[in-house]
């Protein structure tokens, strides 16, 4: 059921790059804004860097059970006074970093619960403008471009570009749920041409909780995340449902293996 519930979640993906989507969902002072849906728009109006870094944005905030996108939108609407385009912090981080010093204490609504131990605080070195600073410093100015260079050293294998992506995305404070969660949407929303091969077990928790309990009956087990990983994949040759959906299904599963649950993120 967990399965189905992900592979769901997929589907949302696909149909969402196929409706005509409201200009107000690109709007960071609309209520109706909505990172994933401005993204597609930014696509398809040639934008390619500011909707992912639109992906970007979300996955460092969060969606909050709460209080939805609003810390998100403050940030990127400089509270309703202008707009953090990608164009605009690529240029000048400095500029963006003074501007969360004299505002971040105005800023409304929380982070997500997979972010729920992030900060503000510019002066803290793990604070939101330093994970801003370290991603326009990995992607050295244009983040499509950097994919674009990727698929250029590795070829067109999607597994392998988000391979390379994962291995060489540095970023401050994105361990590895972050990373495989922010590769994987922009996977799904056409924004870079890269699929996950692998559950990338190796650092995680719930994932290799529930990989362990679903092949050897106990999250606790010693099986390596090498081995799982590779059992996994055997799996994955007759289910065909692939690793965001294996990934993201047994983590949640894991959590309540005999009741199914409905998880959000």
């Amino acid at each position: 059921m967990q399965m189905v519930a992900s592979l769901r979640r997929l589907d949302y993906t696909r149909i969402l790059k196929g409706r005509t989507i409201h200009q107000e969902r690109a709007d960071p002072c609309s209520s109706m804004f909505d990172p994933e849906r401005a993204a597609v728009l930014h696509a398809k109006k040639g934008q390619l860097d500011e909707a992912i870094w639109l992906i970007f944005l979300a996955t460092h905030f969060g969606k909050h059970g709460r209080f939805g996108w609003t810390r998100m939108r403050d940030v990127y609407s400089a509270l309703g006074q202008d707009r953090w385009t990608w164009a605009k912090v690529a240029s000048n981080v400095d500029e963006f970093e003074e501007w969360m010093h004299l505002n971040y204490d105005k800023i409304g609504g929380a982070f997500g619960n997979h972010r729920k131990y992030e900060t503000l605080n510019p002066n803290s070195k793990n604070g939101t403008v330093a994970v801003v600073r370290s991603f326009v410093e990995c992607v050295k100015g244009a983040p499509s471009k950097w994919f674009a260079e990727l698929t250029r050293q590795v070829g067109n294998d999607p597994h392998k570009i988000f391979d390379a992506a994962y291995r060489h995305f540095q970023i401050a404070r994105f361990g590895r749920l972050a990373k495989f969660d922010f590769l994987a949407l922009l996977g799904r929303l056409d924004l870079a041409p890269i699929w996950p091969g692998s559950p990338y077990l190796r650092e995680a928790t719930g994932p290799l909780r529930g990989a362990r309990l679903l092949v050897d009956g106990d999250p606790k087990s010693r099986t390596s995340a090498e081995k799982l990983e590779e059992i996994l994949g055997l799996l994955d040759q007759t289910l065909n449902v692939g690793m965001q959906v294996m990934e993201d299904s047994i983590c949640n599963w894991q959590k309540s293996p005999t009741h199914f649950k409905h998880f959000k993120g």
